[in-house]
This record gives C-alpha cells, structure tokens and sequence, in this order.
C-alpha cells in the first residue's frame, strides 16, 4: 500500500513541478525544461525529480543551479499545490536517456544510409 501511495505523490509532485517550473519561475537562464520524472524515498523525505533540458552542456549546468537555488519558492509551491505533511526534499539532476535516444536514433540512421548505399 505505502508503494502505490509513493507512486501517486511522485506523479502529482512531477505534474505540478512542471506548472511550476513553466508558469511561476522567471529566471531567463531557465531554457526549456522537461521534467521527466520523480523518484520518492520511502519516507517521502526526498524527491529526485530528473530533468531534460535543451541546451548546450552549460546551459544545462546553469538551468540546474538555478532550480537548486530557487527549491525552497518551489517547495513552497508544492505546499500550497499538494497536502502533505512534510514537503521532500528537491534534489535536481539531468535525464540523459533523451539524448541518449537521439544519439542512438543518429548511428541507425548511418547505419541504414551505409546500407542503401553497398
């Protein structure tokens, strides 16, 4: 029972994580952002929410500090989104399974054109 509630609340921290992150934050040095999931612990004290971003590796680096500083306005947000006790913990990191997708998709996309081609 406790892991279906963990799974409910993470789904509902990435849906209002990513209102927030879209609507409410004004920073410029924020590109284009896709939160692609949250992972709880157990006891709801952490979330490791997990973040595609489109970018040169800087801009990446840069988008994260900027959400690492502004965590508490946004843990506030999810306060007044989500009744919870205890808001977790926001700890950002970046999802590399887009690009790793799109590296991916490239080689086949070679490998294919080197085959049409012999």
């Amino acid at each position: 029972m406790a892991r279906v509630r963990v799974g409910r609340v993470g789904e509902q921290i990435k849906k209002e994580l990513s209102q927030i992150i879209q609507s409410e934050l004004k920073d410029p040095r924020i590109g284009f952002i896709t939160v692609t999931g949250v992972e709880l612990t157990n006891d709801l004290s952490q979330a490791k929410v997990f973040l595609s971003v489109l970018g040169t590796d800087e801009q990446k680096v840069e988008t994260l500090k900027v959400l690492s500083r502004s965590s508490g306005f946004i843990r506030s947000e999810i306060a007044k989104r989500v009744r919870l006790r205890k808001v977790p913990d926001l700890i950002f990191g970046l999802d590399s399974s887009i690009d790793y997708g799109s590296h991916i998709e490239k080689i086949l996309g070679q490998l294919n054109t080197e085959n049409s081609t012999s």
